[in-house]
């Protein structure tokens, strides 16, 4: 298949996917994104997802892993328009990283309304602890700041860092979570300790069932401004399971969306909260990297 041809294709699946659940795909948007980065496309892996919060849903957003083999994406972001050049720390972040830490994937992530948005860093075979990335020249300060925080609520390991370029902002997301991070205390003081509401019921038995729990900082203030609890990616997703209401039309995107592999879609949950709103993100991988079909085997025992 051609470069033109994955790249038509890769929209398409986006767009079809977009028509299911009822939210808005603009070619101009996401077209761009698809183009800058149409080398990886042949073997990526996607993963969509909408909000659960919204009905119909404002717009899909769409994750696309980049091969390290590919070169500096936030380079090729620069070069194709998709983020402007700027003397702001976010913009030599990923550099910082590529220099003392070793990547395994990049991640880029858009929408299909707002357009490129984050790149992310993923090293789950290197792990890195919170004393390790405050060294690094470009992170928010913020980081060493809840050094503390992070350490009294188990959160050590850290095996992705995802930087929003609109929003200036870092998401860091904690692996390995031990035991102690799941019991119910734990989840509630760390709620509190960061200035928001406590999880009662169902929600709070899905933030204690945590695969990876990911935290948004800036570089204007110590605050934490967003947490989010994602259970493992499954194949045995039951919707009536989820701490929230699912949409019919958010169940048949998430189970008839494309994909490139065999079998039940494998999908991802989360719930993100800030101090304004809690909200669920939900879908499915539509194709998966060798990476990807690699940890999945690793976290599910399953060949995929």
């Amino acid at each position: 298949m051609s470069e033109t041809t994955e790249t038509e294709d890769a929209y398409a699946a986006i767009a079809e996917s977009a028509r299911l659940v009822g939210a808005p795909c603009s070619p101009e948007k996401v077209l761009p994104v698809l183009t800058a980065y149409q080398d990886a496309l042949p073997d990526a892996g996607v993963v969509l997802s909408v909000s659960t919060g919204e009905h119909p849903p404002a717009e899909l957003d769409y994750t696309i892993a980049i091969p390290v083999q590919g070169g500096d994406p936030h380079a090729v972001a620069l070069a194709h328009g998709l983020v402007e050049k700027t003397d702001h720390p976010v913009a030599g972040l990923l550099g910082d990283i590529r220099a003392h830490v070793p990547v395994s994937e990049y991640f880029v992530d858009g929408g299909t309304q707002s357009g490129f948005s984050k790149i992310y860093a993923h090293f789950p075979f290197h792990l890195q602890s919170v004393s390790q990335l405050a060294k690094l020249p470009s992170i928010p300060p913020a980081l060493a700041e809840n050094a503390d925080l992070f350490a009294r609520h188990h959160l050590n390991e850290v095996a992705m860092i995802g930087i929003d370029y609109q929003r200036r902002t870092v998401n860091l997301y904690f692996a390995e979570l031990p035991g102690e991070f799941g019991e119910s205390h734990n989840v509630l003081s760390l709620q509190r300790a960061i200035g928001l509401s406590e999880p009662e019921g169902r929600m709070l038995e899905f933030a204690r069932r945590s695969f990876r729990v990911y935290v948004t900082l800036g570089w204007d203030s110590a605050r934490i401004e967003r947490i989010c609890y994602a259970l493992a990616p499954t194949r045995d997703w039951d919707p009536s399971a989820l701490p929230v209401r699912i949409e019919p039309e958010v169940e048949k995107f998430v189970r008839n969306s494309r994909r490139r592999y065999d079998g039940e879609p494998i999908v991802i949950a989360a719930v993100k909260w800030t101090r304004e709103e809690r909200y669920m993100n939900l879908g499915p991988y539509t194709a998966l990297s060798p990476l990807m079909r690699t940890l999945l085997k690793k976290l599910t025992g399953q060949q995929v």
